[in-house]
């Protein structure tokens, strides 16, 4: 499991004063530390497999009907959702938060006989009206008035409908912006086990409470934060700041009482609209449970270093190493990447595949 990490402790104080700090040096101060699943397994596919992903996905991208995808997928998390869904080649497909549709087409690609449920308040057949939009012949669409939020669909019914009996051979896509611990018991409950969470925000940041923020804890070996505004992560923070706009300084992490966790000490749920504190102990308690059902945590790297894709939002030392690293423009051209847009690269919020399964 790939979990938060200090990116605080391998740039000195003395490397900060240094006039011309370069963005090299910057991206290369930190990287994540290695956390505990429930028996320390990974996903089978490696650096390699992704590469050749990446050089079959960019001219699928090319073709999506949805070029301008704001406030949805970007590229990155786009090539992860089909990347994820082809290499489990499930049976059915569920995504809770469809929006126009850019996600369904997404799943389609990847499994083009496959059935889909798609859980969305507004029918992508709404926005059809006002501009390009996605609407899946082979979907059962929960949208509208027929809309059912995940946590309240009778799974064994509808699975049964379906002709689906191997849940194991189910994927299951949040993009839904609720808190994720909620949306894992619940998933758990109805059977799931393979689960994508799209926003899988870093602390501080973000609008709904992410296994990311519940799995940075003081007891993993790089994780927990210091609220010392004249300490090393204080200062590492502030310079990061002013080269990476979703970048948190020490003043916007902590909140009353030191408290760094969650958001400012907050578990915030659907699209923060529900903002409620949150203690420690009770933070703690939240990281055990996530580990005790955890066989499987793997966070999608970017797609490329940002001298290559030209990002500026997310903060790469926050991230796990890019897929293709920085410097290496010939493999970038040779995949493909160099013919995309670069604002469709400033959408990575560190998604996340997991499996899951009950405790022991």
């Amino acid at each position: 499991m790939r979990a938060v990490g200090h990116l605080f402790v391998a740039l000195a104080a003395s490397e900060i004063g240094r006039r011309g700090l370069g963005v090299r040096r910057l991206i290369r101060s930190a990287r994540l530390m290695a956390t505990r699943s429930k028996h320390g397994k990974t996903v089978d596919w490696t650096t390699k497999d992704l590469l050749l992903g990446l050089e079959e996905f960019v001219p699928i991208y090319e073709t999506r009907p949805i070029k301008n995808n704001m406030y949805g997928m970007g590229f990155d998390h786009s090539f992860g959702l089909w990347f994820i869904t082809r290499w489990l080649k499930p049976d059915l497909m569920i995504e809770s938060g469809a929006f126009k549709g850019h996600s369904t087409w997404v799943l389609r690609q990847a499994m083009p006989n496959s059935r889909i449920i798609s859980l969305t308040p507004r029918h992508p057949m709404k926005y059809l009206k006002k501009g390009p939009a996605y609407v899946d012949e082979n979907c059962t669409y929960f949208a509208g008035n027929e809309f059912l939020d995940f946590g309240s669909v009778e799974w064994g019914t509808v699975l049964k409908n379906h002709g689906v009996t191997d849940l194991s051979r189910v994927v299951v896509f949040f993009d839904d912006h609720q808190n994720e611990l909620k949306r894992l018991k619940q998933a758990l409950k109805a059977g799931f086990s393979n689960l994508i969470f799209e926003d899988n925000y870093d602390t501080g940041t973000g609008d709904h409470y992410s296994l990311r923020q519940i799995c940075d804890q003081f007891y993993i070996q790089g994780g927990g934060h210091s609220c010392f505004e004249d300490g090393d992560e204080a200062r590492v923070r502030s310079v990061r700041k002013k080269y990476w706009e979703k970048a948190v300084d020490t003043l916007e992490l902590c909140g009353p009482g030191e408290s760094w966790w969650g958001v400012r000490g907050y578990m915030r749920d659907d699209f923060n609209l529900t903002n409620k504190p949150i203690s420690y102990t009770q933070h703690f308690q939240n990281s055990r449970y996530v580990e005790s059902v955890l066989d499987v945590y793997w966070e999608l790297p970017p797609v490329a270093g940002p001298s290559l894709t030209h990002q500026t939002r997310y903060d790469p030392a926050r991230a796990p190493s890019p897929i293709v690293e920085d410097g290496r423009f010939g493999l970038f051209q040779s995949v493909g990447l160099s013919r995309l847009e670069t604002s469709v690269f400033n959408g990575y919020t560190q998604m996340v595949y997991v499996k899951v399964s009950e405790k022991n």
